[in-house]
């Protein structure tokens, strides 16, 4: 079984190498199949040419441009569909997921899993200098979507998680150009009748570089995700279920 990683990359020169040295490495160490596939997401450093030279030497490795509008949902999109993997985790550049965390999932995948879901809230997850303000709204919006669906998953706005490709390609097209792509991928598997595992995950805040989220500019754009995966729950959903496939 061939997994992929798709990782999408905005000016992370300052981690992108010891991020691909250290996950290479650890899925080497496993012995999985893997690919791993950097977008470049319009990037005004030198991200690209450091991961094209680290792939001169690691094949596995592939840089991808994203030629869409700049932003994480259109860099995943464009990883989605350069990917040729029997299942893809999404995993971030600044080194804030866990290899380690990476290898469970694909052993649950290995083992059966339409999707893994990690989650640094259940016992045995951690987070590491999470921003207090971050903190406290990511709480608030992952309770309110868990009411909303009640799919028993608290950590629904986390991008780290895997999926089966049959999951990925009965999940599009896909809408979120920014970072509620996080919301819309779950959620979609969850009303079209995939099933998931939780796993406790850890999490680590980036020790290079900034942070993309503005929270400010997103709050509109999960709204409308969330009020779309609804109406698709409540109008639609049998139409696009699993079990009609």
């Amino acid at each position: 079984m061939k997994f992929s990683v798709v990782m999408p990359a905005h000016n992370e020169e300052g981690c992108i190498g010891s991020t691909l040295e250290t996950l290479c490495a650890k899925l080497q160490e496993e012995g999985f199949s893997y690919e791993i596939v950097v977008v470049a997401d319009h990037c005004s450093d030198n991200t690209a040419q450091l991961v094209a030279k680290f792939a001169e030497a690691n094949p596995a490795v592939k840089c991808v441009e994203n030629h869409a509008k700049p932003g994480f949902g259109m860099a995943v999109r464009a990883g989605l569909d350069a990917y040729t993997g029997d299942a893809v985790a999404i995993f971030m550049a600044d080194a804030s997921d866990s290899p380690d965390d990476l290898c469970v999932y694909f052993r649950r995948i290995e083992a059966g899993a339409d999707c893994v879901f990690g989650s640094r809230f259940v016992p045995g997850g951690r987070v590491v200098d999470y921003p207090l303000h971050k903190l406290i709204l990511n709480r608030l919006g992952n309770w309110l979507i868990r009411m909303i669906f009640r799919h028993g998953l608290n950590d629904t706005t986390n991008a780290f998680k895997c999926y089966r490709r049959e999951v990925i390609d009965i999940c599009r097209p896909f809408l979120s150009p920014h970072f509620n792509l996080t919301v819309e991928l779950p959620l979609k598997s969850f009303i079209r009748g995939y099933g998931f595992e939780i796993v406790p995950i850890s999490w680590h805040n980036r020790k290079t570089g900034v942070s993309k989220l503005r929270i400010r500019e997103m709050g509109s754009k999960y709204f409308f995700i969330i009020l779309y995966c609804l109406l698709e729950k409540l109008m639609v959903s049998r139409d696009y279920h699993k079990d009609w496939n």
